[in-house]
């Protein structure tokens, strides 16, 4: 079967279809891979570590990475070039989506008109009007969909935002988020046979351009009609949590700087970003920087009574030192020192996925989260793409007197391919 013999506009593949997906405690959830590159190989060999979970698909555009799927799963699930002919089986109760960002949406939105479950890589989205179909289409359509922000799932992550809520840390007025490495002059194009990958199908929605090896693959994620860099890609982890720790919906304003500065591979987004939000009582902070090696991977909550480093390997809180009497030299702990190892979070996030899929509870990191932090994200780099700052309206989600700005909440899909 051919791309041909399939209309193009992505609901029709399953407006007439309607997996069930009610199981038993009991049942296999039978489930498609849909992009089995370096991420989605990870998640497939998590889920299939779980007994319950029954490998039925595997589609990917580039025949080594579905081939490579197939045989992890001991040659179980059939192999497919397009994702429709996918949704389109009812021995599929639902799909994990881990392919370049731009297909994240056409695919999610497709799989619930579908009637499939879906467990999306994040960022949810590459656009904040993509988020909001997406959310749409999974509530209309009553299915679980579990974004890939596994540190949701993560039982010390949990217990860090319930200490931070009850006051464990004092007043808490400031996050700081932040990715830094040194990649310097730049990354190398991915090693892979070009012959063996449908470039048009790659890009799909986004816009046509001459076949390029560094986009491919990984490297997808430092070009702007395909990702959002490191602000989508660590920040949309780090200020998920965040937000979940300040129990907020949205920034009220957003004000980035930075650019491109020193690497030069041919990539588009920020080697340099700093981006400051503005919540309620609170100023949550993002770095990311490519070429120069800093701490590494950052989140610190700064309380008056002790400052928390929450990372995936566990947290800890150094306290901050109060003067044991007004005026006093002499200081003291204002609490106790606190060190938690982490956890699997990856096994944990399948776990929660699958528990939900039978009991249609919404999962650890459904769909509106996914969708709340990748607006954070997304704003984070129109502002910092225009050089101002934006007042964000999370009610209607538009930029607040910002004609120019709302233009870049969406982006048109290419030719025939369209988000129903």
């Amino acid at each position: 079967m051919t791309r041909r013999n399939f209309t193009l506009a992505l609901g029709a593949a399953g407006s007439a279809l309607s997996a069930s997906n009610v199981l038993g405690a009991n049942d296999k959830v039978r489930t498609a891979l849909i992009g089995a590159g370096g991420r989605g190989s990870q998640d497939w060999e998590t889920f299939l570590a779980e007994a319950d979970f029954e490998p039925v698909a595997v589609c990917d555009v580039y025949t080594p990475f579905r081939d490579r799927a197939i045989q992890t799963a001991k040659g179980k699930p059939s192999g497919h070039h397009d994702f429709r002919q996918v949704l389109e089986r009812k021995d599929v109760d639902a799909v994990i989506v881990a392919t370049p960002d731009h297909w994240h949406a056409a695919i999610t939105v497709a799989a619930c008109n579908a009637g499939k479950d879906v467990y999306c890589e994040k960022p949810l989205s590459l656009t904040v009007a993509e988020g909001r179909k997406m959310l749409a289409a999974a509530r209309k359509n009553n299915r679980v969909v579990q974004t890939g922000s596994q540190q949701r799932s993560g039982a010390h992550y949990a217990q860090a935002v319930q200490l931070i809520r009850e006051g464990g840390l004092g007043d808490v007025h400031r996050i700081h988020a932040g990715f830094q490495r040194n990649i310097y002059p730049g990354l190398k194009p991915a090693e892979f046979d070009a012959a063996k990958l449908d470039w048009d199908f790659w890009l799909g929605p986004a816009p046509k351009v001459a076949f390029d090896p560094f986009r491919a693959i990984y490297n997808f994620r430092w070009f702007w009609d395909y990702s959002g860099g490191q602000m989508t890609n660590w920040g949309a982890h780090h200020l998920d949590i965040a937000r979940w720790i300040l129990n907020a919906d949205a920034p009220t304003t957003v004000s980035g700087t930075g650019g491109r500065y020193s690497l030069t591979d041919g990539g588009e987004t920020p080697d340099l970003q700093q981006v400051s939000y503005q919540f309620p009582k609170a100023v949550v902070t993002w770095t990311a920087s490519e070429a120069s090696e800093g701490k590494g991977v950052t989140l610190d909550i700064c309380g008056t009574k002790g400052t928390m480093t929450l990372l995936r390997n566990g947290y800890k809180v150094v306290p901050e030192q109060w003067p044991v009497s007004p005026g006093s030299k002499e200081r003291k702990p204002a609490m106790k020192a606190i060190e938690v190892k982490g956890g699997d979070l990856d096994h944990q996030h399948a776990r929660n996925f699958l528990d939900c899929v039978k009991s249609r509870k919404r999962p650890n990191a459904d769909i509106e989260e996914g969708h709340r932090s990748a607006v954070m994200a997304h704003l984070g780099n129109i502002s910092t793409r225009l050089g101002r700052t934006l007042t964000w309206d999370p009610v209607n989600e538009k930029v607040v007197n910002d004609t120019e700005a709302n233009k870049w909440l969406d982006k048109a899909y290419r030719g025939n391919w369209k988000l129903v």
